[in-house]
Protein backbone atom coordinates (compact mmCIF):
# COMPACT_ATOMS: atom_id res chain seq x y z
CA UNK A 1 0.00 0.00 0.00
CA UNK A 2 2.64 2.46 0.90
CA UNK A 3 4.00 1.97 -2.48
CA UNK A 4 0.91 2.92 -4.31
CA UNK A 5 0.73 6.04 -2.10
CA UNK A 6 4.45 6.63 -3.48
CA UNK A 7 3.67 6.23 -6.86
CA UNK A 8 0.49 8.23 -6.40
CA UNK A 9 2.19 11.56 -5.19
CA UNK A 10 5.18 11.21 -7.57
CA UNK A 11 2.58 11.50 -10.61
CA UNK A 12 1.44 15.13 -12.04
CA UNK A 13 -1.20 17.60 -10.52
CA UNK A 14 -2.91 17.03 -13.68
CA UNK A 15 -3.25 13.25 -13.71
CA UNK A 16 -3.58 12.87 -10.27
CA UNK A 17 -6.72 15.93 -11.08
CA UNK A 18 -7.79 13.98 -14.04
CA UNK A 19 -8.29 10.60 -12.24
CA UNK A 20 -10.29 12.24 -9.32
CA UNK A 21 -12.60 14.09 -11.77
CA UNK A 22 -13.08 11.37 -14.16
CA UNK A 23 -14.27 8.97 -10.74
CA UNK A 24 -17.06 11.54 -10.24
CA UNK A 25 -18.57 11.33 -13.71
CA UNK A 26 -20.88 8.21 -13.14
CA UNK A 27 -23.33 8.13 -15.88
CA UNK A 28 -22.14 10.84 -17.75
CA UNK A 29 -20.58 10.39 -21.54
CA UNK A 30 -17.23 12.46 -21.97
CA UNK A 31 -18.12 14.26 -24.56
CA UNK A 32 -21.18 16.32 -22.54
CA UNK A 33 -19.02 15.73 -19.22
CA UNK A 34 -15.77 18.10 -20.75
CA UNK A 35 -18.05 21.03 -21.00
CA UNK A 36 -18.94 20.22 -17.22
CA UNK A 37 -15.03 20.26 -15.74
CA UNK A 38 -13.75 22.51 -18.31
CA UNK A 39 -16.49 25.27 -17.68
CA UNK A 40 -15.40 25.12 -14.06
CA UNK A 41 -11.73 25.55 -14.53
CA UNK A 42 -12.62 28.32 -17.27
CA UNK A 43 -14.65 30.27 -14.29
CA UNK A 44 -11.98 29.10 -11.31
CA UNK A 45 -9.04 31.00 -13.39
CA UNK A 46 -11.08 33.85 -13.97
CA UNK A 47 -12.16 34.13 -10.67
CA UNK A 48 -8.71 33.65 -9.35
CA UNK A 49 -7.96 36.81 -11.95
CA UNK A 50 -10.42 39.04 -10.76
CA UNK A 51 -9.51 38.37 -6.88
CA UNK A 52 -6.21 39.46 -7.08
CA UNK A 53 -6.91 42.46 -8.98
CA UNK A 54 -9.96 43.22 -6.55
CA UNK A 55 -7.06 42.67 -3.34
CA UNK A 56 -4.65 45.72 -4.98
CA UNK A 57 -8.08 47.90 -5.86
CA UNK A 58 -8.56 47.60 -2.03
CA UNK A 59 -5.42 48.32 -0.65
CA UNK A 60 -5.11 51.06 -2.57
CA UNK A 61 -1.55 51.50 -2.81
CA UNK A 62 0.22 53.60 -5.25
CA UNK A 63 -1.71 54.02 -8.59
CA UNK A 64 -4.35 52.40 -7.46
CA UNK A 65 -5.06 54.76 -4.03
CA UNK A 66 -8.94 55.87 -4.06
CA UNK A 67 -9.77 53.41 -6.71
CA UNK A 68 -13.17 51.68 -6.58
CA UNK A 69 -12.63 47.62 -6.74
CA UNK A 70 -16.45 47.25 -7.89
CA UNK A 71 -15.52 49.19 -10.72
CA UNK A 72 -15.48 47.44 -14.22
CA UNK A 73 -13.06 49.91 -15.80
CA UNK A 74 -10.59 49.17 -13.51
CA UNK A 75 -10.24 45.57 -14.52
CA UNK A 76 -10.78 46.08 -18.29
CA UNK A 77 -7.72 48.54 -18.41
CA UNK A 78 -5.70 45.58 -17.01
CA UNK A 79 -7.23 42.77 -19.49
CA UNK A 80 -8.87 41.19 -16.23
CA UNK A 81 -12.88 40.09 -16.90
CA UNK A 82 -15.22 41.60 -14.39
CA UNK A 83 -16.67 39.01 -12.49
CA UNK A 84 -19.91 39.80 -10.61
CA UNK A 85 -20.55 38.81 -6.85
CA UNK A 86 -22.73 35.55 -8.06
CA UNK A 87 -20.33 34.10 -10.08
CA UNK A 88 -16.80 34.22 -7.92
CA UNK A 89 -15.34 31.34 -7.34
CA UNK A 90 -15.78 31.82 -3.14
CA UNK A 91 -19.81 32.53 -3.47
CA UNK A 92 -20.13 29.04 -5.57
CA UNK A 93 -17.36 27.43 -3.29
CA UNK A 94 -19.77 28.08 -0.28
CA UNK A 95 -22.57 26.66 -2.14
CA UNK A 96 -21.24 23.74 -3.28
CA UNK A 97 -23.31 21.14 -1.07
CA UNK A 98 -26.38 22.60 -1.93
CA UNK A 99 -28.68 20.39 -4.15
CA UNK A 100 -29.17 23.29 -6.26
CA UNK A 101 -25.68 24.19 -6.81
CA UNK A 102 -26.23 23.57 -10.50
CA UNK A 103 -28.28 26.25 -11.32
CA UNK A 104 -26.18 28.43 -8.94
CA UNK A 105 -23.38 28.00 -11.49
CA UNK A 106 -25.00 28.19 -14.85
CA UNK A 107 -26.38 31.85 -13.05
CA UNK A 108 -22.87 32.23 -12.83
CA UNK A 109 -21.86 31.58 -16.45
CA UNK A 110 -25.05 33.95 -17.23
CA UNK A 111 -23.91 36.54 -14.87
CA UNK A 112 -20.13 36.74 -16.46
CA UNK A 113 -21.31 36.76 -19.98
CA UNK A 114 -23.60 39.84 -19.37
CA UNK A 115 -20.65 41.72 -17.53
CA UNK A 116 -17.94 40.65 -20.63
CA UNK A 117 -19.65 40.70 -24.15
CA UNK A 118 -16.43 39.00 -25.78
CA UNK A 119 -17.88 36.36 -23.56
CA UNK A 120 -21.37 36.16 -25.05
CA UNK A 121 -22.89 32.78 -25.92
CA UNK A 122 -19.04 31.01 -25.14
CA UNK A 123 -19.34 29.79 -22.03
CA UNK A 124 -21.37 26.17 -21.05
CA UNK A 125 -24.84 26.11 -18.70
CA UNK A 126 -24.93 22.61 -18.61
CA UNK A 127 -24.69 22.30 -14.60
CA UNK A 128 -28.58 21.89 -13.33
CA UNK A 129 -28.90 19.00 -16.00
CA UNK A 130 -30.74 16.12 -13.99
CA UNK A 131 -28.21 13.97 -15.35
CA UNK A 132 -25.41 16.24 -12.85
CA UNK A 133 -25.28 14.43 -9.94
CA UNK A 134 -25.25 17.50 -7.46
CA UNK A 135 -23.14 16.10 -5.09
CA UNK A 136 -20.86 15.23 -7.55
CA UNK A 137 -20.89 18.72 -9.02
CA UNK A 138 -19.69 20.52 -5.54
CA UNK A 139 -16.76 17.36 -5.68
CA UNK A 140 -15.65 18.71 -8.72
CA UNK A 141 -16.20 22.55 -7.38
CA UNK A 142 -13.63 21.39 -4.28
CA UNK A 143 -11.20 19.55 -6.22
CA UNK A 144 -11.42 22.50 -9.07
CA UNK A 145 -10.26 24.83 -6.17
CA UNK A 146 -7.33 23.16 -5.47
CA UNK A 147 -5.75 23.16 -8.82
CA UNK A 148 -3.90 26.81 -8.60
CA UNK A 149 -2.29 27.55 -5.37
CA UNK A 150 -0.80 30.55 -4.75
CA UNK A 151 -2.03 34.63 -5.43
CA UNK A 152 0.28 35.57 -8.71
CA UNK A 153 -2.35 35.50 -11.72
CA UNK A 154 0.52 34.27 -14.14
CA UNK A 155 1.13 31.11 -11.72
CA UNK A 156 -2.84 31.01 -11.61
CA UNK A 157 -2.99 30.89 -15.66
CA UNK A 158 -0.17 28.97 -15.96
CA UNK A 159 -1.32 25.99 -13.76
CA UNK A 160 -5.00 26.21 -14.57
CA UNK A 161 -4.03 26.57 -18.63
CA UNK A 162 -1.22 23.70 -18.57
CA UNK A 163 -4.81 21.58 -16.97
CA UNK A 164 -7.14 22.67 -18.92
CA UNK A 165 -4.83 22.02 -22.28
CA UNK A 166 -4.32 18.65 -20.26
CA UNK A 167 -8.07 17.50 -19.87
CA UNK A 168 -9.10 18.79 -23.28
CA UNK A 169 -6.56 15.93 -24.82
CA UNK A 170 -7.44 13.62 -22.25
CA UNK A 171 -11.23 13.60 -22.86
CA UNK A 172 -10.42 13.68 -26.36
CA UNK A 173 -8.79 10.41 -25.91
CA UNK A 174 -11.99 9.61 -24.01
CA UNK A 175 -14.29 9.98 -26.63
CA UNK A 176 -12.41 8.33 -29.05
CA UNK A 177 -13.20 9.49 -32.80
CA UNK A 178 -15.59 12.17 -31.72
CA UNK A 179 -12.82 13.73 -29.64
CA UNK A 180 -10.25 13.54 -32.47
CA UNK A 181 -12.61 16.61 -34.21
CA UNK A 182 -11.42 19.01 -31.90
CA UNK A 183 -8.43 18.27 -30.60
CA UNK A 184 -5.47 17.67 -33.01
CA UNK A 185 -2.67 15.34 -30.78
CA UNK A 186 -0.56 17.63 -29.16
CA UNK A 187 2.77 15.65 -30.95
CA UNK A 188 1.56 16.89 -33.98
CA UNK A 189 1.00 20.78 -32.99
CA UNK A 190 3.90 20.78 -31.03
CA UNK A 191 6.00 19.38 -34.96
CA UNK A 192 3.87 22.10 -37.32
CA UNK A 193 4.66 24.71 -34.73
CA UNK A 194 8.23 24.11 -34.29
CA UNK A 195 8.89 23.52 -37.87
CA UNK A 196 7.21 26.99 -38.84
CA UNK A 197 8.69 28.93 -36.22
CA UNK A 198 5.90 31.34 -36.02
CA UNK A 199 8.19 34.64 -33.86
CA UNK A 200 6.15 37.44 -35.35
CA UNK A 201 3.28 38.44 -37.98
CA UNK A 202 -0.42 36.73 -38.29
CA UNK A 203 -1.24 33.54 -37.88
CA UNK A 204 -4.05 31.75 -39.39
CA UNK A 205 -6.23 28.70 -38.78
CA UNK A 206 -9.40 28.14 -40.76
CA UNK A 207 -10.70 25.49 -39.07
CA UNK A 208 -8.91 25.81 -35.62
CA UNK A 209 -10.70 23.31 -33.22
CA UNK A 210 -10.21 23.94 -29.84
CA UNK A 211 -7.14 26.29 -30.64
CA UNK A 212 -4.42 24.38 -29.71
CA UNK A 213 -2.20 25.12 -32.80
CA UNK A 214 -2.38 29.23 -31.68
CA UNK A 215 -1.93 28.18 -27.86
CA UNK A 216 1.33 26.27 -29.23
CA UNK A 217 2.40 29.29 -31.09
CA UNK A 218 2.55 31.86 -28.33
CA UNK A 219 4.47 28.87 -25.96
CA UNK A 220 6.77 28.88 -28.44
CA UNK A 221 7.41 32.57 -28.95
CA UNK A 222 7.57 32.73 -24.98
CA UNK A 223 9.76 29.81 -24.48
CA UNK A 224 12.24 31.65 -27.36
CA UNK A 225 12.67 34.47 -25.64
CA UNK A 226 10.00 36.61 -28.19
CA UNK A 227 7.23 38.98 -27.46
CA UNK A 228 3.77 36.95 -27.42
CA UNK A 229 2.18 40.48 -28.30
CA UNK A 230 4.48 40.14 -31.81
CA UNK A 231 2.04 37.81 -33.01
CA UNK A 232 -1.51 38.09 -33.52
CA UNK A 233 -3.69 35.46 -34.39
CA UNK A 234 -7.05 34.59 -36.36
CA UNK A 235 -9.13 31.34 -36.66
CA UNK A 236 -12.43 30.20 -37.93
CA UNK A 237 -14.66 26.99 -36.63
CA UNK A 238 -17.62 25.80 -37.94
CA UNK A 239 -19.03 23.21 -34.99
CA UNK A 240 -19.79 26.14 -32.31
CA UNK A 241 -19.34 23.75 -29.30
CA UNK A 242 -15.78 23.08 -30.63
CA UNK A 243 -15.51 27.39 -31.22
CA UNK A 244 -16.60 27.57 -26.98
CA UNK A 245 -13.69 25.18 -25.96
CA UNK A 246 -11.42 27.98 -28.54
CA UNK A 247 -12.50 30.51 -26.77
CA UNK A 248 -12.16 29.42 -23.37
CA UNK A 249 -9.03 27.72 -24.12
CA UNK A 250 -7.36 30.65 -25.19
CA UNK A 251 -8.69 33.60 -22.62
CA UNK A 252 -7.36 31.06 -19.81
CA UNK A 253 -4.06 32.34 -21.22
CA UNK A 254 -4.93 35.50 -21.89
CA UNK A 255 -4.26 35.33 -25.75
CA UNK A 256 -6.71 37.93 -27.60
CA UNK A 257 -9.37 35.72 -29.46
CA UNK A 258 -11.48 38.59 -30.36
CA UNK A 259 -10.58 36.96 -34.55
CA UNK A 260 -11.24 33.65 -33.69
CA UNK A 261 -14.68 33.56 -35.48
CA UNK A 262 -17.72 31.17 -35.88
CA UNK A 263 -20.35 30.05 -38.39
CA UNK A 264 -21.94 27.04 -39.20
CA UNK A 265 -21.53 27.35 -42.93
CA UNK A 266 -17.72 27.13 -43.02
CA UNK A 267 -14.21 28.27 -44.28
CA UNK A 268 -15.45 27.70 -48.22
CA UNK A 269 -18.79 29.41 -48.17
CA UNK A 270 -18.03 32.00 -45.41
CA UNK A 271 -14.69 32.94 -45.09
CA UNK A 272 -14.49 34.80 -42.49
CA UNK A 273 -11.39 36.49 -42.98
CA UNK A 274 -11.16 37.04 -46.81
CA UNK A 275 -9.11 39.99 -47.19
CA UNK A 276 -6.59 38.07 -44.65
CA UNK A 277 -2.63 37.48 -45.82
CA UNK A 278 -0.93 35.30 -43.02
CA UNK A 279 2.50 34.83 -42.19
CA UNK A 280 1.97 31.32 -41.34
CA UNK A 281 -1.02 29.46 -41.56
CA UNK A 282 -1.05 26.13 -38.83
CA UNK A 283 -3.79 23.77 -39.73
CA UNK A 284 -5.42 20.41 -39.58
CA UNK A 285 -8.71 20.38 -41.35
CA UNK A 286 -11.01 17.11 -41.31
CA UNK A 287 -9.50 14.73 -44.08
CA UNK A 288 -11.36 13.56 -47.28
CA UNK A 289 -14.69 15.61 -46.61
CA UNK A 290 -16.93 14.90 -49.07
CA UNK A 291 -19.67 17.37 -48.47
CA UNK A 292 -17.93 20.70 -48.69
CA UNK A 293 -20.33 22.42 -51.43
CA UNK A 294 -17.80 22.35 -54.43
CA UNK A 295 -20.62 22.42 -56.28
CA UNK A 296 -21.10 25.72 -55.44
CA UNK A 297 -17.96 26.86 -55.87
CA UNK A 298 -16.38 25.81 -59.19
CA UNK A 299 -15.69 29.10 -60.45
CA UNK A 300 -14.05 30.53 -57.25
CA UNK A 301 -11.07 32.91 -57.26
CA UNK A 302 -9.21 31.13 -54.65
CA UNK A 303 -8.63 27.64 -57.11
CA UNK A 304 -5.67 29.33 -58.84
CA UNK A 305 -4.14 26.11 -59.30
CA UNK A 306 -7.22 23.80 -61.18
CA UNK A 307 -10.87 23.70 -59.70
CA UNK A 308 -11.06 20.96 -56.76
CA UNK A 309 -12.83 18.00 -57.37
CA UNK A 310 -16.88 17.95 -55.75
CA UNK A 311 -15.98 14.78 -53.83
CA UNK A 312 -13.20 15.42 -52.04
CA UNK A 313 -12.52 19.04 -50.05
CA UNK A 314 -8.30 18.36 -49.78
CA UNK A 315 -7.04 20.18 -52.78
CA UNK A 316 -9.56 22.70 -52.08
CA UNK A 317 -8.08 22.84 -48.33
CA UNK A 318 -4.61 23.32 -49.31
CA UNK A 319 -5.53 26.12 -51.93
CA UNK A 320 -7.73 28.04 -49.38
CA UNK A 321 -3.99 28.07 -46.98
CA UNK A 322 -2.08 29.19 -50.47
CA UNK A 323 -4.60 31.76 -51.31
CA UNK A 324 -4.54 33.43 -47.87
CA UNK A 325 -0.66 33.07 -47.36
CA UNK A 326 1.46 36.39 -47.34
CA UNK A 327 3.85 36.98 -50.36
CA UNK A 328 6.74 35.83 -47.72
CA UNK A 329 3.82 33.64 -45.92
CA UNK A 330 4.74 29.85 -44.74
CA UNK A 331 2.43 27.33 -44.12
CA UNK A 332 2.23 23.53 -42.38
CA UNK A 333 -0.88 21.58 -42.69
CA UNK A 334 -1.88 18.04 -42.20
CA UNK A 335 -3.21 16.04 -44.90
CA UNK A 336 -4.55 12.68 -45.65
CA UNK A 337 -1.79 10.63 -47.30
CA UNK A 338 -3.72 10.06 -50.26
CA UNK A 339 -3.46 13.44 -51.56
CA UNK A 340 0.28 12.75 -52.10
CA UNK A 341 -0.34 9.95 -54.87
CA UNK A 342 -4.22 11.02 -55.92
CA UNK A 343 -4.64 11.15 -59.92
CA UNK A 344 -8.57 11.11 -59.58
CA UNK A 345 -10.94 14.19 -61.02
CA UNK A 346 -8.07 16.31 -61.89
CA UNK A 347 -6.43 16.17 -58.04
CA UNK A 348 -2.95 14.76 -59.81
CA UNK A 349 -2.68 18.29 -62.50
CA UNK A 350 -3.24 20.31 -59.17
CA UNK A 351 -0.48 18.94 -57.54
CA UNK A 352 1.36 19.08 -60.08
CA UNK A 353 0.47 22.73 -60.95
CA UNK A 354 1.64 23.36 -56.92
CA UNK A 355 5.27 21.95 -57.99
CA UNK A 356 6.13 22.79 -61.24
CA UNK A 357 3.97 26.52 -62.10
CA UNK A 358 3.36 27.48 -58.34
CA UNK A 359 7.05 26.14 -56.78
CA UNK A 360 4.80 26.53 -53.59
CA UNK A 361 6.18 22.68 -51.87
CA UNK A 362 8.66 23.18 -49.53
CA UNK A 363 8.03 19.54 -47.55
CA UNK A 364 6.65 16.78 -47.15
CA UNK A 365 6.67 14.35 -44.15
CA UNK A 366 5.48 11.23 -43.88
CA UNK A 367 3.60 10.69 -40.29
CA UNK A 368 3.29 7.46 -38.21
CA UNK A 369 0.30 5.59 -37.93
CA UNK A 370 -2.29 5.58 -35.10
CA UNK A 371 -1.29 9.46 -34.67
CA UNK A 372 -4.88 10.52 -34.86
CA UNK A 373 -7.68 9.95 -32.54
CA UNK A 374 -10.47 10.35 -35.10
CA UNK A 375 -9.16 8.56 -38.36
CA UNK A 376 -6.73 5.58 -39.24
CA UNK A 377 -6.23 7.26 -42.52
CA UNK A 378 -2.64 7.38 -42.70
CA UNK A 379 -1.53 11.14 -42.99
CA UNK A 380 1.68 13.33 -44.26
CA UNK A 381 2.53 17.12 -43.37
CA UNK A 382 2.89 19.61 -46.00
CA UNK A 383 4.95 22.38 -45.87
CA UNK A 384 4.68 25.40 -48.50
CA UNK A 385 6.34 28.81 -49.02
CA UNK A 386 5.40 31.55 -50.95
CA UNK A 387 8.94 32.93 -50.80
CA UNK A 388 10.14 29.99 -52.46
CA UNK A 389 9.78 31.44 -56.56
CA UNK A 390 12.02 35.09 -55.10
CA UNK A 391 15.67 33.07 -55.03
CA UNK A 392 14.89 31.04 -52.07
CA UNK A 393 18.36 28.42 -52.50
CA UNK A 394 16.15 25.70 -52.16
CA UNK A 395 13.47 27.05 -54.42
CA UNK A 396 14.63 23.83 -57.00
CA UNK A 397 14.27 20.94 -54.50
CA UNK A 398 11.81 19.44 -52.32
CA UNK A 399 12.94 17.70 -48.60
CA UNK A 400 10.82 14.27 -48.25
CA UNK A 401 10.92 13.04 -44.70
CA UNK A 402 9.90 9.83 -43.93
CA UNK A 403 9.12 9.38 -40.44
CA UNK A 404 7.00 6.24 -40.50
CA UNK A 405 9.25 4.59 -37.86
CA UNK A 406 9.11 7.36 -35.30
CA UNK A 407 6.48 7.53 -32.09
CA UNK A 408 5.73 5.42 -29.47
CA UNK A 409 2.24 3.68 -28.42
CA UNK A 410 0.58 5.42 -25.33
CA UNK A 411 -2.23 3.05 -25.22
CA UNK A 412 -3.41 0.15 -27.24
CA UNK A 413 -4.73 2.12 -30.37
CA UNK A 414 -2.65 5.44 -30.02
CA UNK A 415 0.77 7.15 -30.75
CA UNK A 416 2.98 9.72 -30.19
CA UNK A 417 5.92 11.24 -31.35
CA UNK A 418 8.41 12.14 -28.58
CA UNK A 419 10.28 15.32 -27.69
CA UNK A 420 13.64 13.85 -29.62
CA UNK A 421 11.79 12.88 -32.77
CA UNK A 422 10.13 16.13 -32.69
CA UNK A 423 14.02 17.81 -32.81
CA UNK A 424 15.29 15.19 -35.12
CA UNK A 425 12.87 16.32 -37.64
CA UNK A 426 12.62 19.64 -37.14
CA UNK A 427 16.24 19.82 -37.14
CA UNK A 428 16.50 18.26 -40.48
CA UNK A 429 14.18 20.31 -41.84
CA UNK A 430 15.57 23.68 -40.55
CA UNK A 431 19.39 22.48 -41.57
CA UNK A 432 17.88 21.86 -45.39
CA UNK A 433 15.87 24.97 -45.31
CA UNK A 434 18.10 27.60 -43.82
CA UNK A 435 22.03 26.60 -44.36
CA UNK A 436 22.69 27.76 -40.99
CA UNK A 437 23.67 24.03 -39.95
CA UNK A 438 25.13 20.86 -42.28
CA UNK A 439 22.17 19.17 -44.09
CA UNK A 440 23.11 15.95 -46.02
CA UNK A 441 20.46 13.14 -47.13
CA UNK A 442 19.76 9.66 -44.77
CA UNK A 443 18.83 6.75 -46.65
CA UNK A 444 15.60 5.46 -45.23
CA UNK A 445 14.84 9.37 -43.74
CA UNK A 446 15.35 12.27 -45.71
CA UNK A 447 16.05 13.32 -49.18
CA UNK A 448 16.31 16.46 -50.85
CA UNK A 449 15.22 15.87 -54.68
CA UNK A 450 15.62 17.87 -57.78
CA UNK A 451 12.05 18.99 -58.84
CA UNK A 452 13.10 17.47 -62.33
CA UNK A 453 13.36 13.89 -60.16
CA UNK A 454 9.37 14.84 -58.97
CA UNK A 455 8.48 15.53 -62.38
CA UNK A 456 10.17 12.04 -63.68
CA UNK A 457 7.61 10.18 -60.89
CA UNK A 458 4.77 12.30 -62.24
CA UNK A 459 4.72 15.08 -59.27
CA UNK A 460 3.95 11.86 -56.87
CA UNK A 461 4.99 13.16 -53.38
CA UNK A 462 5.40 9.98 -51.43
CA UNK A 463 8.68 10.18 -49.04
CA UNK A 464 9.20 6.49 -49.49
CA UNK A 465 9.97 6.67 -53.19
CA UNK A 466 12.70 9.47 -52.92
CA UNK A 467 14.38 8.50 -49.79
CA UNK A 468 15.24 5.04 -49.98
CA UNK A 469 15.39 2.15 -47.71
CA UNK A 470 17.98 2.46 -44.66
CA UNK A 471 22.05 1.04 -45.03
CA UNK A 472 21.03 -1.99 -43.29
CA UNK A 473 17.71 -3.10 -45.14
CA UNK A 474 19.52 -2.18 -47.87
CA UNK A 475 22.31 -4.64 -46.76
CA UNK A 476 19.61 -7.46 -45.87
CA UNK A 477 21.01 -10.87 -47.15
CA UNK A 478 18.02 -12.70 -47.93
CA UNK A 479 19.73 -16.43 -48.09
CA UNK A 480 21.17 -15.65 -44.67
CA UNK A 481 17.78 -14.72 -42.90
CA UNK A 482 16.09 -17.40 -44.88
CA UNK A 483 18.29 -20.39 -43.31
CA UNK A 484 17.89 -18.52 -39.47
CA UNK A 485 14.59 -18.64 -39.72
CA UNK A 486 14.48 -22.68 -40.81
CA UNK A 487 16.78 -23.04 -38.31
CA UNK A 488 14.85 -21.45 -35.19
CA UNK A 489 11.99 -23.46 -36.81
CA UNK A 490 13.44 -26.51 -36.73
CA UNK A 491 14.86 -26.09 -33.27
CA UNK A 492 11.42 -24.96 -32.09
CA UNK A 493 9.91 -28.62 -34.06
CA UNK A 494 12.43 -30.61 -31.81
CA UNK A 495 11.67 -28.80 -28.62
CA UNK A 496 8.48 -29.45 -29.46
CA UNK A 497 8.32 -32.94 -30.01
CA UNK A 498 10.75 -33.67 -26.82
CA UNK A 499 7.91 -32.25 -24.72
CA UNK A 500 5.54 -34.36 -26.75
CA UNK A 501 7.30 -37.58 -25.71
CA UNK A 502 7.44 -36.73 -22.09
CA UNK A 503 3.79 -35.72 -21.73
CA UNK A 504 3.11 -39.45 -23.01
CA UNK A 505 5.33 -40.88 -21.18
CA UNK A 506 4.44 -39.36 -18.30
CA UNK A 507 0.53 -40.41 -19.13
CA UNK A 508 1.78 -43.72 -19.82
CA UNK A 509 3.22 -44.14 -16.28
CA UNK A 510 -0.13 -42.38 -15.09
CA UNK A 511 -2.18 -45.46 -16.69
CA UNK A 512 0.36 -48.11 -15.40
Amino acid sequence: MAKAAKETQAEPLEKQLWKAADKLRKNIDAAEYKHVVLGLIFLKYISDSFEEMYTKLQKGEGEMAGADPEDKDEYKAENIFFVPAEARWSFLLAKAKLPDIGGHVDAAMDAIEKENPILKGVLPKVFARQNLDPASLGGLIDLVGNIALGDAKARSADVLGHVFEYFLGEFALAEGKQGGQFYTPRSIVELLVAMLEPYKGRVFDPCCGSGGMFVQSEKFVGEHQGKVNDISIYGQESNQTTWRLAKMNLAIRGIDASQVKWNNEGSFLNDAHKDLKADYIIANPPFNVSDWSGELLRTDGRWKYGAPPAGNANFAWLQHFIYHLAPNGRAGVVLAKGALTSKTSGEGDIRKALIAEGNVIDCIVNLPAKLFLNTQIPAALWFMNRARANGHPRKGEILFIDARNLGHLINRRTKELSHEDIQQITATYHAWRTGEAAYEDIKGFCASVPLSRVAELDYVLTPGRYVGLPDEEDDFNFAERLAALKAEFEAQLLEEAKLNKAIAENLAKVKA
